[in-house]
C-alpha cells in the first residue's frame, strides 16, 4: 500500500506502492503495453526512468519508474535531461525500439519485471520496489548488464556480470494460503496483530489494518489471545479484499482529506479511509499517476519551502547580531552624550578635581596617599553632585560619580578636553548607527524577499503539465496551412504506413519529395479546392522533413499526386518495405522547394502549445516563432535554444509558461539529423 505521514501542509511520501498494489498494476500494465515498441528511454534522475512507448498504431503511452516507489502509466510530461546519463544511454543501446512482451510482478513481493525482445535478443527490466530499490537490465543469459545501484550484500549481489538473483521471501503468497494456516499467527505470542498479519502476508501496514477492521478485531490484540473464529474472520476478510482487488472487479479510488490533500490511493474501496473525499478512477494506474504527481509536486513545494526557511534562518541570525549592535551603539552615543552634558554641567568642580589630583602627584604625594585624601574630602563633600569613587594609576584615570552618573576622566586631559572626547565617541557612535540601521533595513527586505520568492517559486513548483487529449493526427508531423488546411506527414515508415492506409481520403492530395524514405504528406482538402499557397507550403513541408534535410541541403524537388495513384502493390517480382508506396501516373512536379521551417508557441489562457511547420503558414498563427535551417546542432541542444528565444521574445507574463514546454514537444517540430536557427 501507498502510505504517507500526513503533515498540516504537505503531506510527504514515505514509502512505495505495496505488493497488493503491484499485483494489480501490473495486470494492467501487462494489457495495455504488451505489444508496444521502446520508442526511446529518458532518466529524469538518479532513481527515476520515463520509457516512452508506441503502438503500430501510432499510438503512445509513458511509463514511469522509481527505484523503491512506484511503476505506472504517466498522463503527465516530464523534463528531460538534455544529457543523459550513462545508465539511460546504456538501457537506449540494448532496448530502444524493443517490444514489450510481458509485466509481471514477481511471485507476490516488490518487484516488477517488465519482458522485452529486441534484435533477437530477450531482455528482463527489473524494478525493485523494496527498500531504497533498484532498477536492473538483466540480458538472456540472467545476468546483471546494468543497474542504478550496485551493492554486495549478505544474500545476494547486485554486480554487473553476476547472475541477478531475487531477494529471499520473507511471507508466503497470500493468494495461494489456507484458513489452516493462518493458526501460525497464534504462535507469535505477544506480538500486536496488526503486525503480524503484515509480516505473515507481506501486504503492508495499510491493508492489515483494513483486514482486520472488517473482521472487527482490534489492531492492537496480542496473536496469543487471538481464537479461531478470529483466525477465521482475518482469513475471510483477506479473500474479501483479494477479490476486490481482482483485475476484473478492481474499484479504484484516491482519498483526500478535508484540507484537500491527498493521503492514499488503492484499488479497492478502504473502510480506514470512510472517513475521507473518495475519488474514483477507470484504472489503477490512473489512480496511482494522480496520487504520486501530486505527492511529488507536494514534495517539491516542501524543498522549496525547506531551501527558503533555512535562508530566512540565516538572514534572521545575521538581522540579530545587527540589531544587537544597533542598539548598542544607540546605547554609547546615548551615554557618551549625557556624559559629555554631565562634565561641561560640572565643568569647574571636575577640572578643580583634576588639577588637586595631578598637583598633589607633583608634590610626591604617592596615588594611596592621595586616594585617602580625597576619599576623606568625599566625606566631608559640600558639592553632593560630584563625588569622588576611585584612582587607576596605570591609565592614569579617576572614577566619579556625577549626578549620580559614573564616569572615568583622563587625569592628562583638561575637564573640557575629557568632555569634548565624550562628545567625539558620541558622534562616533551616532554615525556607525546610521550605518547599522542601513544593515538591518537591507537584511529585513532581503528577509521579506526571501518569503516573497518563496511564495513565487511554490507558485512556479506546479505539477507537470496534464498531457491534453491527443487530436489523431497530432500522432505524425502536421500543420495548418496559411489558408486553414490541415496538412499531415509520416514520421517514419510505421507512421508512413497508418497514415496512407488509415487516414488517407479519395479527395486528399498527396506530396512527396523525389526523395527515397522521403515521408508522405496529405493535404486534407475536405472536398474543396485549396488555394496555390497551401500546396506550396505542403511541398515545402515534405522537401525539409526529407533526408535532403540531413544532407544539409538547400533545396529538392518535390512531387504531388492524387490517392488513386498510391498503391501498396508492387510491380510483378517486387518487394515493398513498410512504409512504401507505388505511384502510378502523371505527377505535378515542384521544383527547388527550399528547406527551411519554423518553430513557434501558440499562446492562450495562459498555456502554451508548440506548433512548426513552413514558416508562412506558422507565422500567420503566432509571432512567437524561430526559424530553422539544416545544421549540426543537434536536436535536443538546438530544442533548449529555440526555448530560451522563445521565451525572449514572449511578453513577461508567458515567459513562466514557455520555459516549462517539455523539449521533448519542440524537438517533434526538429527535421531527423539537428539544424540551425536561422
Amino acid at each position: 500500500m501507498v502510505s504517507t505521514q500526513y503533515l498540516p501542509q504537505v503531506s510527504v511520501l514515505k514509502e512505495g506502492m505495496s505488493s497488493l498494489d503491484i499485483a494489480v498494476a501490473t495486470v494492467e500494465l501487462d494489457r495495455f503495453l504488451k505489444g508496444f515498441r521502446i520508442d526511446n528511454i529518458y532518466q529524469l534522475n538518479p532513481r527515476t526512468i520515463l520509457l516512452k512507448l508506441r503502438s503500430r498504431e501510432g499510438n503512445e503511452k509513458n511509463l514511469i519508474c522509481e527505484a523503491g516507489k512506484r511503476a505506472h502509466i504517466t498522463s503527465y510530461a516530464y523534463e528531460k535531461p538534455l544529457k543523459p546519463p550513462a545508465f539511460c544511454m546504456a538501457l537506449r543501446k540494448y532496448l530502444r525500439n524493443g517490444k514489450m512482451e510481458k509485466v509481471q510482478q514477481h511471485g507476490f513481493e516488490r518487484i516488477v519485471e517488465i519482458m522485452l525482445s529486441n534484435r533477437g535478443e530477450e531482455y528482463r527490466l527489473v524494478i525493485e520496489l523494496f527498500g531504497e530499490g533498484n532498477i536492473i537490465l538483466v540480458n538472456p543469459e540472467g545476468k546483471i548488464l546494468h543497474a542504478t545501484s550496485y551493492r554486495r550484500m549478505r544474500d545476494r549481489n547486485i554486480l554487473r556480470g553476476e547472475v541477478y538473483a531475487y531477494p529471499p521471501s520473507r511471507s508466503d503468497d497470500p493468494r495461494g494460503l489456507q484458513r489452516e494456516d493462518f493458526q501460525k499467527i497464534r504462535s507469535l505470542g505477544r506480538l500486536e496483530v496488526v503486525r503480524a498479519v503484515a509480516r505473515f502476508l507481506g501486504i503492508g501496514g495499510t491493508y492489515s489494518e483494513e483486514i482486520l477492521l472488517r473482521a472487527g478485531i482490534s489492531k492492537n490484540t496480542p496473536c496469543s489471545s487471538l481464537e479461531d473464529r478470529d483466525l477465521g474472520a482475518i482469513f475471510d476478510s483477506l479473500q474479501q479484499l483479494l477479490s476486490e482487488a481482482s483485475a476484473e472487479n478492481a474499484k479504484p479510488f484516491g482519498f483526500i482529506d478535508e484540507e484537500g490533500q491527498w493521503i492514499d490511493v488503492a484499488p479497492v474501496p478502504l473502510k480506514r479511509y470512510s472517513h475521507l473525499k473518495r475519488v474514483q478512477y477507470q484504472t489503477f494506474n490512473e489512480a496511482l499517476d494522480e496520487y504520486y504527481t501530486k505527492m511529488s509536486f507536494g514534495e517539491r513545494v516542501s524543498h522549496v519551502k525547506d531551501l527558503v526557511e533555512q535562508e530566512v534562518a540565516r538572514l534572521e541570525r545575521i538581522l540579530r547580531d545587527q540589531e544587537e549592535t544597533l542598539n548598542e551603539l544607540r546605547r554609547k552615543a546615548e551615554v557618551y552624550r549625557k556624559i559629555g552634558d554631565l562634565i561641561y554641567r560640572h565643568l569647574s568642580e571636575l577640572q578643580l578635581l583634576l588639577q588637586s589630583i595631578m598637583g598633589a602627584k607633583r608634590s610626591g604625594r604617592s596615588w594611596k596617599e592621595i586616594e585617602e585624601i580625597l576619599q576623606k574630602e568625599k566625606r566631608e563633600s559640600l558639592v553632593p553632585s560630584v563625588y569622588f569613587e576611585a584612582l587607576k594609576p596605570k591609565p592614569l584615570q579617576v572614577h566619579v560619580a556625577v549626578e549620580g552618573v559614573v564616569l572615568d576622566l583622563d587625569l592628562r586631559l583638561p575637564a573640557q578636553k575629557n568632555g569634548a572626547d565624550y562628545y567625539k565617541e558620541a558622534k562616533k557612535a551616532e554615525r556607525k548607527i546610521e550605518g547599522a540601521e542601513k544593515a538591518v533595513m537591507e537584511t529585513r527586505a532581503k528577509i521579506e524577499a526571501a518569503r516573497l520568492k518563496a511564495l513565487e517559486k511554490v507558485e512556479e513548483t506546479v505539477k507537470p503539465p496534464s498531457k491534453t487529449k491527443l487530436e489523431w493526427y497530432e500522432k505524425f508531423r502536421w500543420f495548418h496551412s496559411s489558408n486553414g488546411f490541415l496538412v499531415v506527414g509520416g514520421r517514419d515508415a510505421s507512421t508512413n504506413e497508418v497514415l496512407i492506409k488509415r487516414y488517407m481520403e479519395p479527395h486528399d492530395v498527396v506530396f512527396h519529395a523525389d526523395l527515397p524514405g522521403a515521408p508522405f504528406v496529405l493535404v486534407k482538402t475536405r472536398g474543396e479546392k485549396p488555394p496555390e499557397q497551401t500546396f506550396k507550403e505542403a511541398a515545402r513541408f515534405a522537401a525539409s522533413y526529407s533526408r535532403a534535410w540531413k544532407q544539409g541541403l538547400a533545396a529538392t524537388d518535390v512531387y504531388s499526386v492524387s490517392p488513386q495513384q498510391v498503391s501498396r502493390t508492387p510491380p510483378s517480382g517486387e518487394y515493398l518495405p513498410r512504409g512504401s508506396f507505388m505511384i502510378y501516373g502523371s505527377r505535378n512536379n515542384w521544383k527547388g522547394m527550399p528547406l527551411e521551417v519554423a518553430v513557434g508557441v501558440e499562446m492562450e489562457g495562459g498555456q502554451s502549445r508548440v506548433v512548426g511547420g513552413p514558416p508562412e503558414a506558422i507565422a500567420n498563427k503566432t509571432k512567437l516563432l524561430v526559424r530553422l535551417i539544416p545544421g549540426r546542432e543537434p536536436s535536443a541542444r538546438l530544442a533548449k535554444q529555440i526555448r530560451n528565444r522563445l521565451a525572449q521574445l514572449a511578453l513577461e507574463e508567458e515567459r513562466k509558461a514557455i520555459v516549462r514546454i517539455p523539449l521533448e514537444e519542440i524537438q517533434k517540430f526538429i527535421p531527423g539529423g539537428g539544424g540551425a536557427i536561422k
